[in-house]
């Protein structure tokens, strides 16, 4: 009997181990998607083509519910015009929106929603927005493969 309790005790602790480290696992994944969240709109927010040059993977792909497809060029392209267009452009992330998920032996999905402005006749123009991001981490680096951006109304 004790035998039997000292088994299920050892068993138990090593299952909740795993767990906890599971669980750690997934806390520091949120936190590097997170910061690179981060380090991707503020380059956005000032206007960092440089930076955004070096976030985004050359094989990326920006799906647009209504612009429809970009490649790398494209969307450079497009946030540089947005860049000239616009003044005061800046984007926040939705507070508690943001949800990370491992892909195996790839990177992590991002999901949230986040707000953009810009001022428009000297007006703010705002609209909220979800999207979906693909990081890949290769070579201790994360670069962003994929954009989903959709619910624009």
């Amino acid at each position: 009997m004790k035998f039997r309790y000292i088994l299920l005790l050892a068993l138990f602790i090593f299952f909740y181990g795993i767990g906890a480290q599971a669980q750690q696992d997934r806390q520091n994944l949120y936190n590097e998607i997170m910061k690179m969240d981060s380090v991707l709109f503020e380059a956005y927010n000032s206007g960092n083509m440089g930076n955004l040059k070096n976030i985004f993977d050359e094989g990326l792909e920006f799906y647009h519910d209504t612009g429809g497809l970009g490649s790398y060029k494209q969307t450079l392209d497009g946030l540089q015009n947005i860049f000239n267009q616009h003044a005061g452009h800046k984007r926040e992330l939705i507070k508690g929106s943001l949800e990370v998920y491992p892909i195996k032996d790839y990177g992590a999905i991002e999901m949230g929603s986040h707000r953009f402005c810009h001022l428009e006749n000297n007006k703010e123009d705002c609209g909220t927005f979800k999207f979906i991001h693909i990081w890949q981490k290769k070579n201790g680096e994360w670069k962003l493969t994929r954009v989903i951006s959709y619910d624009h109304k």
